[in-house]
């Protein structure tokens, strides 16, 4: 199975001088906890709501003007709409990883694929090891 049979297709991105409350804004109306950092779709990074709690709150930073590009984690890893669903979670599970962004060949993104996605379509077991690294136990 393929990453492109399971992932969630399109998504929602910010670019890196979107301010912090911006961001959270657009988390809130979505539903979502986290939104990629791109440079129109080419990926930079990726804010959580856990980013903007420990790099933003937590440091004093003033969400009116702290932006997405000084929050984000930038070490990102992701994978390509093309690779073994098997692939993409090993490297969820390596990373500690929830979310991964999927790229197309030509390193544009085209979705997100998480845990739920991996466990609800792909392999409940498969998900469950993912969540299980990506939880630290």
């Amino acid at each position: 199975m393929l990453v492109k049979e399971v992932m969630r297709v399109g998504t929602e991105w910010v670019d890196p001088g979107a301010t912090v409350r911006d961001v959270a804004v657009k988390m809130r109306d979505l539903g979502i906890g986290s939104l990629a950092v791109c440079n129109e779709d080419k990926p930079l990074g990726i804010v959580t709501d856990r980013d903007i709690a420990l790099r933003c709150c937590a440091d004093a930073k003033d969400p009116a003007t702290a932006t997405a590009g000084e929050i984000m984690s930038k070490n990102l890893a992701w994978c390509y709409s093309d690779q073994k669903i098997e692939d993409a979670a090993h490297l969820m599970e390596e990373r500690h990883i929830r979310r991964l962004p999927v790229l197309d060949r030509e390193e544009k993104m085209v979705g997100f694929l998480s845990v739920d996605d991996i466990a609800a379509k792909a392999s409940f077991e498969l998900g469950g090891e993912v969540l299980k690294e990506a939880a630290g136990f």
